[in-house]
């Protein structure tokens, strides 16, 4: 699905707040561990009747972005889905507010790709939980120092943004991501210009967002189609929780018959 530079601002939970930090002081992480009787199913400990369906190997090398829009010589692509046969759709996730150690759980014991798009300022104090997250297999993708919004920034405050957590993560964790998602989705010629000279060879959107209830389309079909990318919205009312709005999803995602691949694999 095109997405131009003139695209209105699609509508996540990441747009909900101009301040993602505000939303830290109702996003506690809840303590213990999957609970459940011993010798439980773990698909049914999180809610699901049927166990994931494993998502196919990459049939070819990773795609370079799969063009959402013509970015032009050296500028990375934009993608809000990826051109692809498989049947499966990415998870991703925004800002770093929410800790709760049973989303670690959930993740290893589904063995569930996710992909986290941080900023510094929100998921700065707790990066310890984004190790955890990142030991059971979840990637670690770049969403800014501070979460501003970039589109009609100077190039210099754009690059400061980006270039400014690609060398936070690069301390934290030892990684530099290749992804990129910009706060609220907005984002110019000279946001794509400073991510490239950042190192950044995507910059990733979304083509549908999930709430506290359902998935929500900003564009385009209203029904997930194989390729596409989800924006798991962060939590602002502590209720329902992050594994209890992915448990949702992936309900969803199995009823359309469909699994859940790893983004990173595919760009």
């Amino acid at each position: 699905m095109a997405v131009t530079l003139a695209m209105a601002v699609a509508v996540t939970g990441c747009t909900r707040s101009a301040d993602p930090v505000e939303r830290l002081g109702g996003a506690a992480a809840e303590q213990g561990r999957s609970e459940g009787p011993a010798g439980e199913e773990p698909y049914r400990r999180w809610g699901l009747t049927a166990p994931l369906a494993p998502a196919p190997t990459p049939a070819a090398a990773p795609l370079a972005g799969g063009p959402a829009r013509p970015a032009g010589p050296a500028l990375p692509p934009v993608v809000d889905r990826i051109p692809t046969r498989d049947k499966v759709v990415f998870l991703t996730y925004d800002d770093g507010a929410e800790r709760d150690p049973r989303f670690v759980d959930m993740v290893r014991e589904l063995r569930l790709p996710v992909s986290m798009f941080l900023t510094d300022s929100v998921a700065g104090p707790g990066y310890a939980h984004f190790a955890r997250l990142r030991s059971v297999g979840a990637g670690l993708q770049n969403h800014t120092l501070d979460h501003a919004a970039l589109r009609g920034l100077p190039y210099a405050g754009q690059r400061a943004e980006i270039c400014g957590q690609q060398n936070k993560l690069k301390s934290r964790f030892g990684l530099r991501p290749r992804l990129f998602r910009p706060p609220y989705g907005a984002y110019d010629t000279t946001t794509l210009r400073a991510a490239a000279d950042c190192g950044i060879t995507a910059v990733v959107l979304w083509r549908a967002s999930m709430g506290p209830t359902d998935l929500t389309y900003p564009h385009g079909s209203h029904r997930l189609r194989p390729g596409d990318i989800i924006a798991v919205d962060p939590d602002e009312t502590s209720s329902p929780t992050l594994r209890e709005r992915t448990a949702r999803l992936l309900r969803q995602i199995q009823r359309q018959g469909l699994a859940v691949g790893r983004l990173e694999n595919y760009l």
